[in-house]
């Protein structure tokens, strides 16, 4: 989007209803956007219901928060009270949202917020009934399309994932948690990729890189997303060397502070090790002060040495063999796609659901060093990948993201 369009955006919003800013993108950028009428009195009453599920939602985390730090001290409230005074919260959420949509059975911006509401709390296909309702009343909104091929991507088929995703980003090309939500998708699930796409594995891998780095295009300056980027390196074999070196470099130009800095450090020594560049490796290592990456470090050191040594010991058995190069294209074995378990019951994890600030991925990478020195994740830069298969509220896009990709976008 050009800064004219975007003063446009801008002027118009300050002075236009809503449908008048949906016509004049649609004019000027060929997207339409849908937007809720802030005065409509149906959507202040949403409004405020979703303002008192974001209430509930923080007085339960502060609940757990407190409960685990009473636990710590040898008291607490046992976890089945707990829940229940959890639950009996979010109840009360539920039936103000059923209540709302008794009385206003045709919005749909109303469905997408209760699903929302239902996903956060754990009830995945409870969340899937009201995002279909909202769907079919309003198929132009590209967040509902994301959000059922979230639930599709956990819980099959899985190429409806990859359908739903892809009426997304052709609904909203400018919205870069499409492109990555695909990109993830398409990655954990290469053999379904394979198979829907009809490509072979190397060929996955492509395709979901490039839809990670649109992701990229569209949000320069996120440094998960850089890190997601980089981290999809590490499960193809052989390693990309130079194409994982400018990723994590790129991630580099991105971090925010030096904590951050210096987990990018130890993947680029970590992938420098590997690809033999032994002088850049340590010089990496060197550069991590942080005592927090002690274990690391001390661990990379470790295997710099004996990288080093039988790099010696090599070229002192065979002195006339020149060093062999290190591969980034060659096709690799069959890996087979990552199965997903099953939801426990909300009752028996909510605590842990909420009360987990760095929760586990719903999708790890599949168990691969491609002889990298193995690693536990390293705080601020995780080594496996985040769960990005991002619900998008039902709130309005950003004019930021309301821009036309290339016509090579993937």
């Amino acid at each position: 989007m050009n800064a004219l369009t975007i003063g446009l955006l801008s002027a118009a919003l300050a002075t236009n209803p809503p449908q008048a800013v949906s016509n004049l993108m649609q004019q000027q950028t060929g997207i339409s956007v849908s937007l809720p009428n802030p005065n409509d009195p149906a959507e202040k009453e949403l409004q405020k219901l979703m303002a008192d599920d974001d209430a509930a939602q923080a007085e339960v985390d502060k609940w757990i928060r407190d409960n685990n730090a009473f636990a710590a001290q040898g008291a607490g409230e046992v976890n089945a009270e707990l829940n229940r005074r959890i639950l009996a919260r979010f109840d009360s959420v539920r039936k103000n949202y059923e209540n709302f949509l008794r009385r206003y059975p045709d919005n749909a911006h109303g469905y997408l917020a209760y699903g929302s509401f239902l996903n956060d709390i754990g009830d995945e296909d409870g969340a899937a009934a009201q995002y279909e309702k909202s769907r079919r009343l309003d198929p132009k909104n590209p967040a509902v399309w994301n959000n059922l091929a979230n639930y599709y991507g956990e819980n099959g088929p899985i190429t409806n994932a990859f359908i739903y995703y892809a009426k997304a980003i052709a609904l909203n090309p400018g919205e870069p948690v499409y492109y990555q939500n695909l990109g993830t998708t398409v990655y954990l699930y290469r053999k379904d990729a394979r198979e829907f796409y009809g490509l072979n594995e190397q060929q996955v891998f492509d395709k979901s890189l490039a839809l990670y780095r649109k992701a990229v295009q569209l949000d320069p300056d996120d440094f998960p997303l850089a890190t997601d980027y980089a981290q999809s390196y590490y499960g193809i074999k052989p390693l990309r060397t130079n194409d994982a070196l400018i990723a994590w470099t790129n991630a580099l130009n991105t971090a925010h502070n030096d904590v951050e800095r210096e987990g990018v450090f130890i993947h680029l020594a970590r992938i420098k090790i590997a690809a033999g560049l032994f002088t850049g490796a340590r010089a990496q290592l060197n550069a991590v002060t942080n005592s927090m990456y002690n274990d690391l470090k001390k661990r990379l050191q470790r295997s710099l040495i004996q990288h080093e040594m039988a790099a010696t010991n090599a070229a002192a058995e065979n002195p006339s063999a020149n060093a062999p190069e290190i591969s980034t294209n060659v096709l690799v074995p069959k890996i087979n796609s990552i199965s997903t378990p099953a939801n426990p019951p909300v009752a028996d994890v909510l605590i842990k659901l909420i009360s987990t600030s760095n929760i586990a991925p719903t999708n790890a990478l599949p168990a691969s060093t491609n002889n990298l020195p193995a690693l536990t994740n390293p705080p601020g830069v995780p080594t496996n990948r985040a769960a990005v298969l991002t619900n998008v509220p039902p709130t309005p896009p950003k004019a930021s993201t309301l821009e036309t990709p290339p016509t090579n976008a993937p």
